[in-house]
Protein backbone atom coordinates (compact mmCIF):
# COMPACT_ATOMS: atom_id res chain seq x y z
CA UNK A 1 0.00 0.00 0.00
CA UNK A 2 1.35 3.42 -0.97
CA UNK A 3 1.51 6.11 1.70
CA UNK A 4 -0.17 9.04 -0.04
CA UNK A 5 -0.15 11.39 2.99
CA UNK A 6 2.77 12.82 4.90
CA UNK A 7 1.24 11.82 8.24
CA UNK A 8 -1.79 10.09 9.74
CA UNK A 9 -2.86 13.39 11.28
CA UNK A 10 -2.67 15.06 7.86
CA UNK A 11 -4.80 12.31 6.31
CA UNK A 12 -7.43 12.76 9.01
CA UNK A 13 -7.45 16.53 8.49
CA UNK A 14 -7.98 16.16 4.73
CA UNK A 15 -10.82 13.67 5.19
CA UNK A 16 -12.53 15.86 7.79
CA UNK A 17 -12.38 18.87 5.49
CA UNK A 18 -13.56 16.71 2.58
CA UNK A 19 -16.65 15.60 4.50
CA UNK A 20 -17.41 19.23 5.35
CA UNK A 21 -17.15 20.21 1.68
CA UNK A 22 -19.44 17.36 0.61
CA UNK A 23 -22.05 18.70 3.02
CA UNK A 24 -22.27 21.69 0.65
CA UNK A 25 -23.27 19.45 -2.30
CA UNK A 26 -26.05 21.47 -3.97
CA UNK A 27 -28.28 18.60 -5.14
CA UNK A 28 -29.61 15.46 -3.41
CA UNK A 29 -26.98 12.73 -3.32
CA UNK A 30 -26.42 9.25 -2.00
CA UNK A 31 -23.07 8.05 -0.67
CA UNK A 32 -21.87 4.57 -1.62
CA UNK A 33 -18.88 2.46 -0.65
CA UNK A 34 -18.11 -0.01 -3.42
CA UNK A 35 -16.09 -3.20 -2.97
CA UNK A 36 -13.37 -3.55 -5.63
CA UNK A 37 -10.31 -5.74 -6.02
CA UNK A 38 -8.11 -2.74 -5.11
CA UNK A 39 -10.16 -1.99 -2.00
CA UNK A 40 -13.13 0.14 -0.95
CA UNK A 41 -14.13 2.89 -3.38
CA UNK A 42 -16.25 5.91 -2.45
CA UNK A 43 -18.91 7.22 -4.84
CA UNK A 44 -21.32 10.12 -4.60
CA UNK A 45 -24.50 9.53 -6.64
CA UNK A 46 -26.67 12.39 -7.95
CA UNK A 47 -29.36 12.89 -10.57
CA UNK A 48 -32.56 11.11 -11.69
CA UNK A 49 -32.57 7.34 -11.35
CA UNK A 50 -33.76 6.90 -14.94
CA UNK A 51 -31.27 9.38 -16.47
CA UNK A 52 -28.26 8.19 -18.52
CA UNK A 53 -25.55 6.83 -16.18
CA UNK A 54 -22.22 8.67 -16.17
CA UNK A 55 -19.12 7.78 -14.15
CA UNK A 56 -17.21 10.99 -13.31
CA UNK A 57 -13.45 10.72 -12.70
CA UNK A 58 -11.47 13.65 -11.31
CA UNK A 59 -7.81 14.48 -11.84
CA UNK A 60 -4.69 13.92 -9.78
CA UNK A 61 -5.00 15.37 -6.29
CA UNK A 62 -8.76 15.69 -6.70
CA UNK A 63 -11.84 14.08 -5.20
CA UNK A 64 -15.51 13.78 -6.07
CA UNK A 65 -15.83 17.30 -4.66
CA UNK A 66 -14.11 18.53 -7.84
CA UNK A 67 -17.55 18.36 -9.51
CA UNK A 68 -19.29 20.52 -6.89
CA UNK A 69 -19.40 23.70 -9.05
CA UNK A 70 -20.96 21.84 -12.02
CA UNK A 71 -22.97 19.03 -10.46
CA UNK A 72 -26.27 20.94 -10.54
CA UNK A 73 -25.93 21.28 -14.33
CA UNK A 74 -24.83 17.68 -14.82
CA UNK A 75 -27.32 16.07 -12.44
CA UNK A 76 -30.19 17.94 -14.04
CA UNK A 77 -29.89 15.61 -17.05
CA UNK A 78 -27.68 12.70 -15.95
CA UNK A 79 -27.30 10.07 -13.24
CA UNK A 80 -23.80 11.02 -12.08
CA UNK A 81 -21.58 8.63 -10.15
CA UNK A 82 -18.71 10.82 -8.92
CA UNK A 83 -16.00 8.38 -7.86
CA UNK A 84 -12.91 8.95 -5.73
CA UNK A 85 -10.02 7.31 -7.58
CA UNK A 86 -7.50 4.96 -5.94
CA UNK A 87 -4.35 6.62 -4.69
CA UNK A 88 -5.94 10.07 -4.57
CA UNK A 89 -7.30 12.07 -1.61
CA UNK A 90 -10.84 11.30 -0.53
CA UNK A 91 -12.31 8.10 0.83
CA UNK A 92 -11.11 5.46 -1.63
CA UNK A 93 -8.31 2.96 -1.03
CA UNK A 94 -4.82 4.49 -1.25
CA UNK A 95 -3.44 1.89 -3.70
CA UNK A 96 -1.46 3.22 -6.68
CA UNK A 97 -0.84 0.53 -9.30
CA UNK A 98 1.28 1.62 -12.29
CA UNK A 99 -0.72 3.70 -14.75
CA UNK A 100 0.22 1.53 -17.71
CA UNK A 101 -1.10 -1.62 -16.06
CA UNK A 102 -4.60 -3.12 -16.48
CA UNK A 103 -5.32 -2.49 -12.79
CA UNK A 104 -7.40 0.67 -13.28
CA UNK A 105 -9.57 -0.91 -15.97
CA UNK A 106 -10.15 -3.87 -13.65
CA UNK A 107 -11.00 -1.44 -10.85
CA UNK A 108 -13.56 0.29 -13.08
CA UNK A 109 -14.98 -3.13 -14.02
CA UNK A 110 -15.67 -3.65 -10.33
CA UNK A 111 -17.10 -0.14 -9.92
CA UNK A 112 -19.59 -0.72 -12.74
CA UNK A 113 -20.48 -4.17 -11.43
CA UNK A 114 -21.09 -2.82 -7.92
CA UNK A 115 -23.29 -0.08 -9.38
CA UNK A 116 -25.10 -2.71 -11.50
CA UNK A 117 -24.23 -0.88 -14.72
CA UNK A 118 -23.50 -3.09 -17.73
CA UNK A 119 -22.40 0.07 -19.59
CA UNK A 120 -22.00 3.74 -18.75
CA UNK A 121 -20.67 6.95 -20.22
CA UNK A 122 -17.51 8.41 -18.70
CA UNK A 123 -16.73 12.00 -17.81
CA UNK A 124 -13.08 12.62 -16.99
CA UNK A 125 -10.92 15.63 -16.30
CA UNK A 126 -7.11 15.72 -16.41
CA UNK A 127 -5.85 12.34 -15.11
CA UNK A 128 -9.51 11.29 -14.86
CA UNK A 129 -9.67 11.80 -18.62
CA UNK A 130 -6.70 9.47 -18.98
CA UNK A 131 -8.48 6.81 -16.90
CA UNK A 132 -11.61 7.23 -19.04
CA UNK A 133 -9.63 6.85 -22.27
CA UNK A 134 -7.70 3.87 -20.93
CA UNK A 135 -10.94 2.15 -19.94
CA UNK A 136 -12.64 2.88 -23.26
CA UNK A 137 -9.68 1.40 -25.13
CA UNK A 138 -9.57 -1.71 -22.94
CA UNK A 139 -13.34 -2.15 -22.49
CA UNK A 140 -15.09 -0.53 -25.49
CA UNK A 141 -18.19 -2.65 -24.89
CA UNK A 142 -18.74 -1.01 -21.49
CA UNK A 143 -18.04 2.63 -22.42
CA UNK A 144 -21.10 4.20 -24.05
CA UNK A 145 -19.58 7.66 -24.61
CA UNK A 146 -16.69 9.85 -23.45
CA UNK A 147 -16.77 13.48 -22.34
CA UNK A 148 -13.23 14.68 -21.65
CA UNK A 149 -12.19 17.96 -20.01
CA UNK A 150 -8.51 18.83 -20.47
CA UNK A 151 -7.60 15.12 -20.42
CA UNK A 152 -4.06 13.95 -19.82
CA UNK A 153 -2.45 11.40 -22.12
CA UNK A 154 -3.00 13.03 -25.53
CA UNK A 155 -0.93 16.21 -25.71
CA UNK A 156 2.63 16.73 -24.56
CA UNK A 157 3.19 17.28 -20.85
CA UNK A 158 4.82 20.60 -20.03
CA UNK A 159 7.86 20.13 -17.78
CA UNK A 160 8.90 23.74 -16.99
CA UNK A 161 5.90 24.38 -14.68
CA UNK A 162 6.73 21.21 -12.73
CA UNK A 163 10.08 22.75 -11.79
CA UNK A 164 8.31 25.88 -10.57
CA UNK A 165 5.83 23.80 -8.57
CA UNK A 166 8.73 21.94 -6.94
CA UNK A 167 10.32 25.24 -5.92
CA UNK A 168 7.02 26.67 -4.69
CA UNK A 169 6.41 23.56 -2.61
CA UNK A 170 9.29 24.67 -0.38
CA UNK A 171 7.57 27.97 0.38
CA UNK A 172 4.62 26.78 2.45
CA UNK A 173 1.10 28.08 1.92
CA UNK A 174 2.27 31.02 -0.21
CA UNK A 175 3.95 28.59 -2.60
CA UNK A 176 0.90 26.34 -2.76
CA UNK A 177 -1.30 29.33 -3.53
CA UNK A 178 1.10 30.46 -6.26
CA UNK A 179 1.04 27.00 -7.85
CA UNK A 180 -2.75 26.85 -7.76
CA UNK A 181 -2.99 30.32 -9.30
CA UNK A 182 -0.80 29.20 -12.19
CA UNK A 183 -2.99 26.18 -12.85
CA UNK A 184 -6.29 28.01 -12.33
CA UNK A 185 -5.64 30.98 -14.62
CA UNK A 186 -8.76 31.81 -16.61
CA UNK A 187 -11.07 29.90 -14.27
CA UNK A 188 -14.15 31.76 -12.96
CA UNK A 189 -14.07 32.60 -9.24
CA UNK A 190 -17.61 31.58 -8.23
CA UNK A 191 -18.21 30.42 -4.63
CA UNK A 192 -18.20 26.71 -5.50
CA UNK A 193 -14.85 26.90 -7.28
CA UNK A 194 -13.37 29.02 -4.51
CA UNK A 195 -14.43 26.38 -1.97
CA UNK A 196 -12.90 23.59 -4.04
CA UNK A 197 -9.74 25.66 -4.50
CA UNK A 198 -9.36 26.22 -0.76
CA UNK A 199 -9.86 22.50 -0.18
CA UNK A 200 -7.18 21.74 -2.78
CA UNK A 201 -4.74 24.07 -1.02
CA UNK A 202 -5.42 22.39 2.32
CA UNK A 203 -5.08 18.94 0.74
CA UNK A 204 -1.65 19.57 -0.76
CA UNK A 205 -0.29 20.59 2.63
CA UNK A 206 -0.57 16.90 3.55
CA UNK A 207 -0.98 14.93 0.30
CA UNK A 208 1.88 13.45 -1.77
CA UNK A 209 0.93 13.60 -5.47
CA UNK A 210 1.90 11.00 -8.04
CA UNK A 211 5.34 11.42 -9.57
CA UNK A 212 4.87 8.72 -12.20
CA UNK A 213 4.92 9.85 -15.84
CA UNK A 214 1.49 9.62 -17.45
CA UNK A 215 1.54 7.37 -20.54
CA UNK A 216 0.58 9.06 -23.82
CA UNK A 217 -1.91 7.45 -26.20
CA UNK A 218 -0.62 7.54 -29.79
CA UNK A 219 -2.95 8.71 -32.53
CA UNK A 220 -3.01 5.22 -33.99
CA UNK A 221 -4.41 3.79 -30.78
CA UNK A 222 -7.02 6.52 -30.34
CA UNK A 223 -8.35 5.79 -33.85
CA UNK A 224 -9.98 2.56 -32.62
CA UNK A 225 -12.40 4.42 -30.33
CA UNK A 226 -15.85 3.82 -31.81
CA UNK A 227 -18.05 5.43 -29.13
CA UNK A 228 -19.13 9.10 -29.33
CA UNK A 229 -16.46 11.46 -27.96
CA UNK A 230 -16.63 15.08 -26.90
CA UNK A 231 -13.45 16.80 -25.66
CA UNK A 232 -12.86 20.26 -24.21
CA UNK A 233 -9.34 21.73 -24.15
CA UNK A 234 -7.89 24.97 -22.78
CA UNK A 235 -5.14 26.43 -24.95
CA UNK A 236 -3.56 28.16 -21.92
CA UNK A 237 -3.24 24.97 -19.87
CA UNK A 238 0.11 25.24 -18.06
CA UNK A 239 0.33 21.50 -17.38
CA UNK A 240 -0.46 20.03 -20.80
CA UNK A 241 -0.02 21.17 -24.41
CA UNK A 242 -3.72 21.05 -25.17
CA UNK A 243 -3.42 22.71 -28.55
CA UNK A 244 -1.32 19.70 -29.53
CA UNK A 245 -3.87 17.39 -27.86
CA UNK A 246 -6.82 18.89 -29.76
CA UNK A 247 -4.97 18.49 -33.06
CA UNK A 248 -4.10 14.87 -32.30
CA UNK A 249 -7.64 13.97 -31.27
CA UNK A 250 -9.10 15.59 -34.39
CA UNK A 251 -6.64 13.61 -36.51
CA UNK A 252 -7.51 10.38 -34.73
CA UNK A 253 -11.31 10.90 -34.56
CA UNK A 254 -12.61 13.26 -37.26
CA UNK A 255 -16.21 12.70 -36.08
CA UNK A 256 -15.45 13.68 -32.46
CA UNK A 257 -16.70 16.98 -31.03
CA UNK A 258 -13.37 18.63 -30.16
CA UNK A 259 -13.41 22.14 -28.67
CA UNK A 260 -10.39 24.34 -27.97
CA UNK A 261 -10.95 27.42 -25.79
CA UNK A 262 -8.21 29.94 -26.57
CA UNK A 263 -8.47 31.90 -23.29
CA UNK A 264 -8.90 28.99 -20.86
CA UNK A 265 -6.40 27.06 -18.79
CA UNK A 266 -6.38 23.73 -16.96
CA UNK A 267 -9.51 24.47 -14.89
CA UNK A 268 -11.71 24.89 -17.91
CA UNK A 269 -14.96 26.87 -17.50
CA UNK A 270 -18.17 26.58 -19.44
CA UNK A 271 -18.07 22.93 -20.49
CA UNK A 272 -20.76 21.40 -18.26
CA UNK A 273 -23.88 22.34 -20.21
CA UNK A 274 -22.64 21.05 -23.54
CA UNK A 275 -21.18 17.92 -21.93
CA UNK A 276 -24.49 17.16 -20.20
CA UNK A 277 -26.39 17.61 -23.49
CA UNK A 278 -23.88 15.41 -25.32
CA UNK A 279 -23.98 12.62 -22.74
CA UNK A 280 -27.76 12.72 -22.47
CA UNK A 281 -27.99 12.34 -26.24
CA UNK A 282 -25.60 9.36 -26.27
CA UNK A 283 -27.05 7.28 -23.46
CA UNK A 284 -26.12 3.61 -23.25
Amino acid sequence: MTAIYRSAAGAAAVRERYDTLLDRWPVPAGRRTLATRLGDTFALVSGPVDAPPVVALQGSGGTAAHWLPDIATLAGRLRVYAVDAPGEPGRTVEARPPLGSPAYAEWLDDVLDELELPRAAFLGTSLGGWWALDYALRRPERAAALALVNPAGIGRRRTAPLLKFAAYSLLGEWGRRRSLAMVAQGSPADPGRRAVGEFTLATFEHFKPRLEAIPVFPVERLRVLAMPVQAHFGARDVLLDQRDAAAKLRAALPAADVRLAEDAGHFLPGWAGSAAEFLEGNRS
